[in-house]
């Protein structure tokens, strides 16, 4: 079965890791059956800010506004497997844990969540506070996957987008999704 994959993006600091995960994404078209976006419109005003450009509107993939509860995904019988949240704020991350799905992305988590499949936390904040720290065990307790946006430099990554790239494929190994990358004693 082909992934159903939602990919959620806050207006938390980190558009390159969303830009990067998208287009893998797509670049990964043979796995995936469908790829939904919901951006914030803090997440768009972001992207532009840190990445120059409204790249994000010449994406393949439909986009749903944080109000559209008739999304497919908002119900477990829409049968989406992962929900990825990138970059995930502090705020959507505390929501989450604490049950309030008050916009489309944190019913999306909680559908997921209660459908015992995968959600994937991004966050990207630095540094935690105690409430932040608690909720991202209160969400681990309940079945989601906190990715921290902490990129790695044992593969000597060169540019920013290499640097990027430790953080969103370990995000695509975590939602199952097969790629050619740099492995830990094994090179690529």
């Amino acid at each position: 079965m082909k992934h159903r994959i939602v990919v959620a993006v806050t207006g938390a600091s980190g558009s390159i890791y969303a830009r990067q995960l998208l287009h893998k994404l797509q670049a990964a078209a043979a796995q995936v059956d469908t790829v939904a976006v919901v951006m914030t419109e803090n997440a768009k005003t972001v992207w532009e800010t840190e990445l120059g450009d409204k790249g994000y509107a010449q994406l393949p993939f439909r986009f749903y506004t944080q109000q559209d509860f008739h999304a497919p995904f908002a119900s477990g019988s829409g049968r989406f497997n992962t929900v990825i949240i990138c970059p995930c704020s502090m705020g959507t991350l505390g929501r989450i844990a604490t049950g309030v799905s008050n916009d489309l992305i944190t019913r999306a988590a909680d559908v997921v969540l209660k459908e015992r499949r995968k959600l994937i936390c991004v966050v990207r904040e630095t540094p935690y506070n105690l409430v932040h720290l608690r909720n991202m065990v209160t969400l681990t307790e309940a079945g989601g996957i906190i990715c921290p946006a902490t990129p790695s430099f044992y593969s000597r990554p060169s540019t920013l987008e290499a640097v990027a790239a430790t953080v969103t494929d370990r995000v695509l190994d975590l939602a199952g999704i097969e790629q050619q990358t740099y492995r830990w004693g094994g090179g690529e």
